[in-house]
């Protein structure tokens, strides 16, 4: 089982000239301690409630902050967790990924989803079309990416965007291209888009156990029916721990343990208390060596 860190928050004692020194610290720990990956949200409002935040608290843009993190690290995977199909024209979205991919030697993931976040949206002026049409978006996203890896140039038409002269140059470093990860449970359209285009889905904890669990069984049935080898895709989980709160080394472990029962094969954590460190160098010591066994 692989390890992931999410970090979804940039409220840190010292306000916003803590920010970077902060994030450096908890990003070289984490890959010290053997993080499999790093992540942050695609979001420009903070979530109401996140670790008790408001939405107008400290929020960075994703694709900026892991240049930064690819420019701190050698080994950790890096992805948004993940991109929402509003906010960057398609094919500008696959420039930044391309980019990152490239300047982090291939350690990119292209993690996307329908969004979600109307009032972010409608608050930065961003439009935010119906949900039948944000899912249209994402499969043009979808289709695009993987034409674009297959190739130098193509010319592409979907049903909401369309680029008739988008080129590959330079190609990403990944091989064959960077992971597709779609993120959401949606059985008829989500889970279906997994099964045909992506490399890895995500699936976060505050949807239940049990809808977990369904969730990687209609997965199951959704790539039986498009003939797609069902142990080819990723499955990774988002969960909050709190080591300084109610959570211990022992419950995140039998978490992590019924996680890989469920069939997943990558958790993802995030932590109110990160910023303290001392919670990384736990997972590094006691936590990640036990999952690997997994």
């Amino acid at each position: 089982m692989h390890i992931g860190l999410q970090i979804p928050s940039f409220k840190y004692p010292g306000g916003t000239a803590a920010i970077r020194p902060k994030l450096k610290e908890i990003v070289t720990t984490a890959e010290d301690s053997g993080f499999y990956s790093l992540w942050v949200m695609d979001h420009f409002y903070q979530i109401k409630g996140m670790f008790g935040e408001a939405y107008t608290d400290p929020m960075l843009e994703g694709f900026t902050t892991l240049g930064y993190f690819a420019g701190l690290t050698e080994k950790a995977y890096l992805g948004v967790l993940v991109a929402g199909v509003i906010y960057r024209h398609p094919s500008v979205l696959m420039k930044m990924v391309n980019t990152l991919d490239i300047l982090s030697g291939g350690r990119a993931y292209f993690g996307i989803g329908a969004g979600w976040y109307e009032d972010e949206a409608k608050g930065y002026g961003i439009p935010y079309p119906s949900t039948s049409e944000r899912f249209e978006q994402l499969e043009d996203n979808l289709q695009l990416a993987r034409a674009l890896w297959a190739g130098d140039e193509i010319a592409f038409k979907g049903k909401q965007f369309s680029a008739p002269a988008i080129t590959n140059n330079p190609r990403p470093l990944s091989n064959p291209h960077p992971r597709i990860m779609i993120g959401g449970t949606g059985p008829k359209k989500t889970l279906r888009m997994v099964a045909q285009y992506a490399d890895a889905c995500n699936i976060g904890d505050w949807v239940g156990t049990e809808n977990m669990q369904k969730a990687i069984d209609v997965l199951k049935e959704q790539c039986e029916s498009l003939g797609r080898d069902y142990d080819t895709i990723e499955k990774t989980s988002l969960c909050t721990v709190h080591l300084s709160g109610d959570d211990t080394v022992d419950s995140v472990i039998n978490r992590i343990e019924e996680l890989s029962a469920m069939g997943f094969t990558h958790a993802i954590f995030n932590m109110p208390d990160v910023y303290e460190i001392t919670p990384l160098e736990t997972f590094g010591k006691e936590i990640i060596p036990a999952a690997a066994e997994l």
